[in-house]
């Protein structure tokens, strides 16, 4: 390879590189912690590693991008430019996202709950539930709703909880 493609390649392998790290520190932990889908122990570390860190890692990345496009930007022609446009709307995205508890948009606590006798639940026999009982108050809840929200608030026989799944 000649010496002047080097000096070519290497600034978009350097823009490449700092893009991924930006858009990874927050699709990485997104994609990761989903409701309904297996989590291993592993990916989980993972995840909640890069989201600690995204704050600080993604806006590094983000300013190195920076830098790095406005070097490139002169040389670069229509198509390149684009390209760089995009890179930088999906950095800037990401980093603002890794900013933002989305986790929250993704399992809201149901607040406002309604219950069914137990005749008139359409639970199936094999299906799980996280059950309370104060005193003569009980409450049934099924996991399969639990799973998605994670959080409920109640008050049962008059003392408030916080049901978690």
């Amino acid at each position: 390879m000649q010496p002047s493609s080097n000096r070519r390649t290497f600034p978009w392998l350097l823009f490449t590189l700092s893009a991924l790290s930006a858009i990874g520190f927050f699709f990485i932990p997104a994609f990761i912690i989903r409701p309904f889908t297996y989590q291993s122990p592993k990916g989980l570390a993972l995840a909640m590693a890069l989201r600690q860190h995204a704050p600080w890692g993604s806006l590094a990345a983000a300013i190195s991008c920076l830098a790095i496009a406005l070097v490139l930007w002169g040389a670069s022609n229509k198509w390149r430019k684009a390209v760089l446009v995009l890179a930088m709307l999906l950095v800037v995205f990401s980093t603002v996202m890794s900013r933002l508890n989305y986790f929250e948009w993704m399992f809201h606590p149901i607040d406002g709950q309604q219950f069914e006798s137990p005749s008139a639940s359409k639970l199936g026999n094999a299906e799980m539930i996280l059950a309370v009982r104060f005193g003569s108050d009980a409450r049934a809840y099924p996991i399969r709703e639990m799973a998605y929200h994670h959080i409920l608030n109640d008050v049962v026989a008059g003392v408030p909880i916080a049901v978690t799944y």
